[in-house]
């Protein structure tokens, strides 16, 4: 039997009809999955630049807390010491005292973590070229003097959150660090802030570090 020609218009009309619902009905879905997803997308990535961001100042606030415990140690006279051990008298008579260096003794490095921070405000910040990460450089010389500044952000705001790191690695890691600079000479760096602490995610064999 014959179809209608109307008959086979409106189904036509009907098929189209259909696949346009279809294809709204996708482009909708695709939509409902932009919005949701998308954010997550975004507050990942925010995420991982801003994890990065808090890596590179630990790592860079421990890198420079070792140049200038270093420093500091290098500055007191190696012949210098100091006494160590019990003062109380033994039943033989004796005192079980040693005589160490001062420089390495703990009373000294508990001394300097005192202020060793402070230094914090004679660094400014800079971008590695090549690894396009932050690193942080001293901008005042040990006597004082200006030092070349080009391409180093040397801010309040970079100064006082470098500062704030350095102290709360101390805090934290005060035994740590009393415990290397006591025995460690070599590599020093490497060892406390990537080995040990973990507060560098890479080497810190990095030729641009000042002393």
């Amino acid at each position: 039997m014959d179809k209608d020609p109307e008959d086979g218009c409106r189904e036509l009309q009907s098929r189209n009809l259909h696949r346009g619902d279809l294809r709204e009905s996708v482009a909708m879905i695709s939509r409902i999955f932009s919005c949701l997803f998308l954010p997550i997308v975004l507050v990942s990535l925010v995420g991982c630049v801003c994890a990065r961001r808090g890596q590179d100042v630990h790592c860079g606030a421990c890198r420079a807390l070792v140049d200038e415990l270093e420093w500091e140690i290098s500055q007191v006279d190696p012949k210098k010491t100091i006494q160590k051990g019990s003062f109380r008298i033994n039943p033989d008579g004796t005192q079980s005292v040693i005589e160490v260096p001062y420089a390495r003794s703990e009373a000294h490095l508990m001394e300097v973590l005192e202020q060793i921070c402070e230094k914090m405000t004679e660094y400014g910040e800079k971008i590695d070229p090549t690894t396009e990460r932050k690193m942080y450089v001293r901008v005042l010389s040990r006597d004082g003097k200006k030092m070349d500044a080009s391409g180093i952000n040397i801010d309040g705001e970079v100064t006082s959150n470098l500062k704030f790191t350095c102290e709360r690695i101390v805090e934290e890691y005060e035994d740590e660090l009393i415990e290397f600079f006591s025995h460690e000479r070599e590599n020093v760096k490497d060892k406390l802030c990537s080995k040990r602490t973990d507060l560098c995610d890479h080497a810190v064999h990095i030729a641009h570090d000042e002393l």
